[in-house]
């Protein structure tokens, strides 16, 4: 067996707040949750009103408004509120609004404007600033509809990390979110941590009923305190639900402006009241649940979130000295990512046996050949040499942190997070073509066979674990590790980190799973057909290169065992700096021959990404094209293109064609802010080179100003490496990660070679992104007309059936959400059911998501050009 890639009742949420340590810019933001109930009045047209407060935050405040229609229902809105004295809106979506003084008007927009008799609709959300304290004479349709359930008050700190030099104090705001309706008393008192640091002030604060003013706390540090140590101290006030503030030395000096901006986002990231963090800590894909990208939901999470939250983290003790939560990252990983699977047989000669891959979803399930030639694992003695047991030390590639699928581990329905999958047939599959199922495999969900013949065929089916790692998460995983450990070692504290070191080599060591083919077959020129390519023996099956995944398991019995590789090979998964370290820069693994292997994958790299680059004189001369393979098709089919590297063929689009793979410029920045790091670390010519031509390509098709920018979106290729290769750009983006991830590789490109336009440049997108954060994070508005996919048909072949967890039928002429049925409980679900039923004409639907890895892109370039220029 092997892998191609990788509802239960609703679980309650938790409510969250922000919290502001600067004044930040206003932008939009999705609706959350709900926490007010229902209130029903007679009226023909309005039966309800709920006014909802989702969070607040130091000064401000985000809210969604629901409608119920009464016995005539609501065919459109109008209403009107008076909101308390000193209260505005700064945005709000789904709503024509205005307001005057304290008078709130607002509008539907068309798609919201019908509420059905009896139906409650969140019609619209915004974003307020001043007291959250609900509105009053509320009127919809020119007819009272009520009063409104009080708002709640809630305690409230500005920020929960804080960072103090020795010697010196920092400080942080107090209070409620709300109107209090009695007095209270507010103390600040150290719980755990170093006596070296206390409260100097603001230890017992006073607020008289109704009094939504902030009030300061003064933390101080003694002048012998030590970097890197913190204290703990616990905010309560009787009645309310009490909050942590942990304080940090570190030797900060003056904070510049980007390690400001970077502290405050670490704080919109971070801590137990995070909206980004599930309960272990772990990040969310986004904070918003009804999304669909590689995760098919926005509580899903992937290796790239986690790789991400260890640079956070790493990128936090480089400003503050504090590495207790890069630690805590790593142990999280060990705990929840990487399976803890040991079978007992494994037989490195006979690695795994060959299914085919299919041009199409249609063609699924392939039939397992048991008899086809593969070649030998050249890593799995050495590897159990050092390590001593068959494990594989690798992140799987994707969990389901709420288990809103409900496959529990194993089987049992409850446990979350929980190890899962969806894509698993062929590189035509998109998102909205998958199944979701377990990777551990018990029968009790799906079908009699669990979901295992839905793709491959087999005479006979057993209970298994089966994993998939993604590289270029395991390789982000180590780049960060260098940088942790280069900076750790200039503030004398590598040795605080030497551990989490250690897992980032070990996982370099098992990484080399992704240099080779996938049935380990030999890298050579004319591999076609699985019977007439050469098995590898020893590494002839290596191309040393990053490829899309690898993947590992086993028999529940553990009478079996299976390991692949991966022969799509995308050039955004490679990554000079993991190769670098590797190799030698100080994270050489423990294997023999590990540190030489990616010493040649270092080069390989290289080599490859020269090959693909644009040439000059050609239109998009200097960016990178997709990427290769020496497994055409999946199944070694015979190759439609001319150009070869090293026994690999050109694929402009490698494993993934909906959408194309190297369409998106995200890959591009992704790919390239390694070169850059490289470059500027090293000085090597060759990336240098590469970099050069890459950013004056980039430049030229970016505007980016002192108050706005406009990214390349989607790319379109042309010709092939050596025969006119070409890219232009099809449409603009604005997104918040890809800008993020850009502004680094310029940061880095201007201290390597003193360009005065890509720090311009740079400088001016950390303005630009940091005026979109809104509270909770950057965010930017965007159409999602893709949602029409909805309703696309998930291939279940004609006579098969089964169940998903919560009930879903699968057979045949089921549509995406019909196996997913959960989603249609997810916040701005109405809008996309109004955009289907509509028959997905006019405009698409409009999200503001917070996703995780776009938190961190950016919180990191703010890091980053402050290490490199303040």
């Amino acid at each position: 067996m092997d892998l191609d890639n990788l509802a239960p009742p609703k679980r309650a949420r938790r409510r969250w707040r922000r919290a502001a340590a600067v004044t930040l810019p206003v932008a939009l933001v999705g609706t959350l949750a709900a926490v007010a109930s229902p209130q029903a009045f007679a009226n023909p047209t309005c039966g309800g009103f709920e006014y909802n407060v989702v969070s607040t935050w130091g000064g401000g405040f985000q809210a969604n408004v629901s409608l119920t229609g009464g016995t005539a229902g609501l065919n459109g809105w109008d209403l009107e509120w008076q909101f308390p004295a000193g209260t505005t809106v700064a945005n709000a979506w789904n709503v024509d609004w205005s307001q005057s003084g304290t008078t709130f008007k607002g509008s539907d927009v068309g798609w919201n404007g019908t509420v059905a008799s009896g139906q409650k609709r969140e019609v619209f959300g915004f974003i307020g600033s001043g007291s959250a304290t609900a509105p009053t004479g509320v009127k919809v349709n020119g007819e009272t509809c009520g009063s409104v359930t009080p708002v709640e008050p809630e305690l409230e700190v500005s920020r929960a990390n804080v960072v103090v030099d020795p010697g010196t104090t920092a400080s942080i705001d107090v209070g409620f979110s709300a109107a209090t309706q009695a007095a209270a008393t507010v103390t600040t008192a150290r719980t755990s941590g170093s006596t070296a640091i206390s409260v100097a002030s603001g230890g017992s604060l006073n607020f008289a009923a109704g009094d939504t003013s902030t009030k300061p706390v003064t933390f101080s540090a003694a002048a012998n305190a030590a970097p890197g140590d913190s204290a703990t101290f616990t905010v309560s006030s009787s009645g309310f639900e009490p909050l942590q503030v942990v304080v940090t030395i570190a030797d900060l000096g003056e904070v510049t402006e980007n390690e400001e901006r970077f502290l405050t986002m670490y704080d919109q990231l971070s801590g137990t009241d995070s909206p980004y963090l599930h309960q272990t800590g772990l990040p969310y894909h986004s904070v918003e649940e009804l999304i669909v990208e590689a995760p098919d939901y926005g509580h899903q999470t992937t290796s790239e979130a986690l790789s991400y939250q260890m640079w956070l983290e790493a990128a936090y003790g480089q400003v503050t000295g504090d590495w207790s939560g890069y630690n805590q990252a790593w142990e999280n990983t060990e705990q929840y990512a990487i399976p803890d699977l040991n079978p007992t047989n494994y037989n490195p000669s006979s690695p795994a046996s060959y299914a085919p891959e299919a041009d199409a979803v249609t063609d699924y399930p392939t039939q397992l050949d048991f008899n086809a030639p593969v070649g030998d694992d050249p890593l799995a003695a050495e590897l159990r040499s050092t390590y001593g047991d068959n494990r594989m030390y690798g992140m799987h590639w994707i969990l389901d942190l709420d288990n809103a699928y409900g496959f529990g581990e194993c089987g049992d329905g409850t446990t979350e997070p929980v190890y899962m999958n969806t894509f698993q047939r062929g590189s035509q599959e998109s998102t909205w073509e998958t199944i979701g199922h377990p990777s551990c495999e018990t029968f009790d969900f799906g079908g009699p066979n669990g979901y295992l013949d839905l793709f491959v065929g087999d005479s006979a089916y057993s209970r298994q674990e089966r994993y998939t790692d993604a590289p270029d998460a395991d390789a982000r995983a180590v780049q960060v590790a260098w940088m942790a450990q280069k900076w750790a070692t200039e503030q004398g504290a590598q040795n605080q980190i030497a551990g989490s070191l250690d897992n980032a080599s070990k996982m370099g060591d098992y990484l080399r799973y992704a240099f080779a083919d996938k049935y380990f077959k030999q890298i050579a020129g004319d591999c076609i057909g699985i019977s007439s390519c050469p098995d590898g023996t020893g590494k002839s099956s290596f191309h040393y290169l990053l490829s899309w995944y690898y993947s590992w398991g086993a028999g529940l019995n553990g009478d079996w065992s299976f390991r692949i590789g991966g022969s799509g090979v995308h050039q955004g998964y490679q990554n000079l700096m993991a190769a670098y370290a590797l190799s030698e820069g100080g994270l050489q693994p423990n294997s023999p021959t590990a540190d030489d292997d990616w010493a040649k994958s270092l080069d390989a790299q290289l080599d490859f990404l020269e090959w693909l680059q644009v040439p000059a004189g050609n239109e998009g001369a200097g960016a990178i094209a997709g990427g290769a393979t020496n497994n055409w098709g999946g199944n070694y089919g015979n190759p439609t293109t001319s150009a070869e590297h090293n026994g690999l063929y050109y694929d402009e689009q490698p494993v993934w064609h909906d959408p194309p793979s190297n369409r998106w410029f995200g890959f591009q920045v992704w790919g390239m802010d390694r070169v850059a790091q490289y470059c500027y670390e090293t000085d090597d010519a060759r990336a240098c080179d590469m970099l050069d031509e890459w950013v004056a390509w980039a430049l030229s098709e970016s505007e980016i100003s002192a108050t706005d920018y406009s990214l390349p979106g989607d790319l379109e290729w042309n010709g092939e490496p050596g025969a006119g290769l070409s890219a232009s750009v099809i449409n603009m983006s604005k997104d918040p990660g890809v800008a993020g991830a850009f502004a680094k590789i310029l940061s880095y490109h201007a201290a390597a070679t003193n360009d005065a336009a890509s720090q311009t440049a740079a400088s001016n997108l950390l303005d630009g992104l940091w005026a979109i954060n809104d509270g909770v994070g950057v965010t930017q508005t965007e159409g999602r007309a893709d949602y029409c996919r909805f309703g696309d048909e998930v291939y279940i072949p004609e006579g098969w059936t089964g169940t998903m967890p919560n009930g879903d039928v699968l057979e045949n002429g089921v549509t995406f959400i019909e196996t997913r049925s959960f989603m249609k409980e997810f916040d701005g679900w109405d809008q996309v059911q109004a955009y289907i039923d509509g028959g997905c004409t006019g405009p698409a639907p409009e999200f503001e998501y917070h996703r995780y890895w776009h938190q961190v892109e950016v919180a990191t370039a703010f890091q980053t050009y402050a290490t490199l220029f303040e």
